[in-house]
Order: structure tokens, then C-alpha cells, then sequence
């Protein structure tokens, strides 16, 4: 399988693809995905705009996504540690001694533990709808799918009408190409919320390609299982001393915007910045280059200061 202008790297046994571009010379910034999800999710323009700041941008597809290997979880189950050590391989590979770390979702989660356990790969943190690590969400999962209120003492569980949507998934399966392409983008549009406008055509553009590139689309199911609470994540987040900025939406269907609240609570001099309207994910015209602007000031402000 052709390396599709990237490359492919190594993480003990599991082989990465990977792609870095810009200038070598700029800040460079790791771009980390979330659950069963490839790099193709990262908007083009978002990149773009990454590049045109003046950031050399590092990309890779997680292990069980994209072109990267998929795994036999049952055989050589992994965690979030595992999935943190594969952005280490990459940084190796490209020879980054240290980055700027930004991830989405699960990609959140990950890029916190790099900051806790790895503090000196990690010149900034970014972390975008996501929750804090050490914040197990099974619990809250349970009690919302048991029809259950909701612990008072514990952050808000996924919205009713993103667990509907889940339901009705799972009732209506689909195997084909069309139903799975036709699947994700509606799951897309739950994830969205209801206030930004909604880019339908390039949803169902990146599921297809996104369907396209992976080896199994199954396997990422398996990052379902990888994000299972272990000890290594119960840890204080004001630990972390890097510059972290968090990035959330008013309208995040699985996280809600107290999970931002508290994620930018706990670590120390961390940046809130709510973003009006976005759910969970970034199909909105602007709202890539929203983001990567918050971004982009991030890594300059650190390197100003750094």
C-alpha cells in the first residue's frame, strides 16, 4: 500500500502511517485525532492556516485507523500510555525532540498524558472537546443509558439525542459502502449540535474517504476499549506544566461544556476558550480556521515567552 505522500514509522510492533510538512525549522505542532478516527479528519484548512502562521505540522493515522496497522485487540489489547507512546514514535521518526501537542477528543485525553508522564516532549498542550484524564465517563455513560439521573457530583454525561442516535445505529447496522458513509455522516451531524450551519457535502466527503483509506472498518472500534480508565491516568492534572490552552464548545453533545470548564480548572494557568455554537467536530464553514487560530496564538504565545 502506497505511503499516500506520507511515510510509515514504527511503534514497537505496530507500523504508523505519518506525514510532516512546513518548514522544518518552524514550531512544530502534532496533530492528535480522537476515537476511530484517521488524520483525514484534521480539515484541510485548518493545516493550512497551521502553516501559513508559521507551524511545521506533523499528522499520523492512530493504530486501528487509516493506513496504519490495525490491531488484534483481544490478543494485544493497548491503552491510552500505548496510544500516547505511538506520537512518540512519530516525533522520533521526524527527529522532534519536542512539540506542540493538540488533540481532539480521545486525542485530548492522550495529548494530557504526554503533558503528565512525558512533560519534556511536550512544549505546549492544546486540548480540543475533550475531558479531564483522569475522569472516568463509564459511570455517567451507564446511569444516562439506564435511564438514570445524573450523579450530581459527576461531569454531565453524553446528550439524550446523541445517545438516541446511538441506538437507533446500533438497531440499523449496514455493511455496505453507502450505509457506512451514509451512517457516519448522520452520526456527524448528531455530533455537530443544532446551532452552526452544518456541511453536509463535506462530512459524507471525508466518512467516504475516511471509509476508503481504512484496512478494516472495524477496527477502530477497538479505541472504545483502548480509552477504558487505567491507573496511569488518575493522575493530578496540576502536574502539568505546560502552557495549555482548552478549546471547547457551548454545544458538544458527548462533552459538554463543564468537561471543558474542569479540564482548564485543574491544570494550572491553563486558557479557557469557549467557542459559541461548536459541538463535536468541526463541519461548519470558518469554524477549522476558527480553531486553528486559537491554535496558532497558542504556539506563538508559547514561543514568545519558551
Amino acid at each position: 500500500m502506497a505511503a499516500e505522500n506520507g511515510t510509515f514509522v514504527h511503534s514497537g510492533p505496530v507500523r504508523l502511517w505519518a506525514r510532516r510538512v512546513g518548514d522544518v525549522e518552524h514550531p512544530p505542532v502534532l496533530l492528535v485525532m480522537g476515537t476511530s478516527a484517521s488524520s483525514v479528519l484534521w480539515p484541510p484548512e485548518l493545516v493550512d492556516r497551521l502553516l501559513a502562521a508559521g507551524c511545521q505540522v506533523v499528522l499520523f493515522d492512530h493504530r486501528d485507523t487509516g493506513l496504519s496497522d490495525t490491531v488484534d485487540f483481544e490478543r494485544d489489547p493497548y491503552t491510552v500510555a500505548d496510544m500516547a507512546g505511538d506520537c512518540l514514535a512519530v516525533l522520533d521518526a521526524f527527529g522532534i525532540a519536542s512539540a506542540h501537542v493538540v488533540g481532539m477528543s480521545l486525542g485530548g485525553t492522550i495529548c494530557q498524558w504526554l503533558a503528565v508522564h512525558r512533560p519534556d516532549r511536550v512544549r505546549g498542550l492544546t486540548a480540543v472537546m475533550t475531558s479531564p484524564l483522569g475522569e472516568d465517563p463509564e459511570p455517567a455513560w451507564r446511569r444516562a443509558l439506564a435511564g438514570q439521573d445524573p450523579d450530581p457530583g459527576a461531569l454531565p454525561p453524553p446528550a439524550p439525542r446523541f445517545l438516541r442516535h446511538l441506538a437507533a445505529r446500533a438497531e440499523t447496522g449496514g455493511e455496505t459502502r453507502a450505509d457506512r458513509v451514509e451512517s457516519a455522516t448522520e452520526t456527524w451531524r448528531v455530533l455537530h449540535g443544532e446551532v452552526l450551519p452544518f456541511d453536509e457535502a463535506e462530512a459524507r466527503r471525508v466518512s467516504a474517504l475516511g471509509y476508503d483509506r481504512d484496512r478494516d472498518p472495524n477496527s477502530g472500534d477497538n479505541h472504545a476499549l483502548a480509552g477504558r480508565m487505567t491507573e496511569d491516568r488518575r493522575v493530578d492534572l496540576s502536574r502539568i506544566a505546560a502552557p495549555t490552552l482548552v478549546v471547547h464548545g457551548t454545544e458538544d453533545p458527548v462533552h459538554a461544556v463543564e468537561h471543558g470548564l474542569r479540564l482548564a480548572a485543574l491544570i494550572p494557568g491553563a486558557r479557557l476558550r469557549v467557542v459559541p455554537g461548536m459541538g463535536h467536530g468541526l463541519f461548519s464553514p470558518g469554524l477549522p480556521t476558527t480553531v486553528a487560530d486559537l491554535v496558532a496564538g497558542h504556539v506563538a504565545d508559547v514561543e514568545r515567552l519558551g
